[in-house]
């Protein structure tokens, strides 16, 4: 388990290597709500999502052998992998699943990193990563269940109450494999209301929380390439089942509709995933009592523009 006190050793530990992404204070009206919100445009971020956080996290604080780093990513946990292991000076190999856009795959390659792409979803990118790492002695580089990672992803939650000030009564927060849900609730700890939003076709963690323990789950989305773990796994979940007030899910309709109205009305280009916490909102999931302050981390924008228009 961790705590408020690793979470800040790990913002130490990252904070020159990262942005601090802003916020955005929305009137009602905007994306057809009849409140406001407030948005963390962590999309922002370098390497177009959230996952820097964790992946500075790990190389800094474990020791990176000669062969390398290695990790496996429906995209955007391996972009950021080969942007941490390039500007700290290490190799990396990225496993990616055959269902990763072309604008994912293309920024891995930009970043340095070897690519390997096969198999049909994140776990099977997963066992071939697992097979090299086995073969080299590479580090792997868990993108959620590892202490490390959640620990980094913590420090958005860390970063976002400094900056709100208390103005804060819950957040939504878009779930894959859970390592930011679980950074950020770790960080909140029941302080602010934590809501889990995961497409209708890959909810892990709901299914988790549902069965008392990780199981396996089917994966099926337009998210699946951000948000298609099929298993949330044993770190997570206790974090999670401690700290998460809430599990919903969104369907794929209300994902594109989200992406939609943020290109429309704000001019935020996100991807699926990057959209699903707002699409918790845009499509009723999620209805907020009258006052509540409620923000929405934006956290992906590694998308073809062509797609959201």
């Amino acid at each position: 388990m961790i705590d408020q006190n690793d979470i800040r050793a790990a913002y130490q530990r990252v904070a020159s290597h990262i942005r601090r992404t802003p916020l955005l204070d929305t009137q009602a009206g905007t994306f057809g709500l009849d409140h406001g919100v407030q948005l963390k445009l962590e999309f922002l971020q370098h390497a177009g999502s959230f996952k820097p956080r964790g992946a500075f996290n790990n190389l800094l604080s474990r020791d990176v052998p000669a062969a390398g780093v290695a990790a496996a990513s429906g995209g955007n946990h391996g972009i950021a992998v080969a942007h941490a292991a390039r500007a700290l000076g290490h190799k990396a190999r990225i496993f990616v699943p055959v269902i990763s856009s072309p604008a994912k795959i293309a920024a891995i390659r930009a970043r340095g990193a070897d690519l390997d792409i096969g198999g049909e979803r994140y776990a099977d990118a997963l066992a071939a990563c697992e097979r090299y790492i086995a073969e080299t002695g590479a580090l792997s580089v868990h993108a959620f269940d590892a202490w490390e990672t959640i620990a980094g992803q913590g420090t958005l939650g860390l970063e976002w109450e400094e900056q709100a000030g208390g103005a804060l009564d819950t957040v939504l927060v878009a779930t894959g494999g859970g390592g930011l849900i679980a950074g950020i609730a770790a960080w909140f700890a029941g302080r602010v209301k934590v809501v889990s939003v995961e497409p209708e076709g890959s909810q892990c963690l709901k299914a988790a929380l549902e069965a008392g323990g990780p199981v396996d789950v089917g994966v099926e989305s337009v998210a699946a390439d951000s948000l298609g773990a099929r298993n949330c796994g044993a770190k997570v979940y206790a974090v999670a089942s401690r700290h998460v007030g809430e599990a919903i899910t969104v369907p794929d309709s209300a994902i594109v509709e989200a992406q939609k109205r943020a290109w429309a009305d704000a001019r935020l280009a996100l991807e699926p995933g990057g959209a699903t916490a707002l699409a918790a909102l845009v499509g009723g999931a999620y209805r907020p009592a009258p006052g509540e302050r409620v923000g929405v981390l934006v956290c992906g924008a590694n998308v073809d523009l062509a797609t959201i228009g």
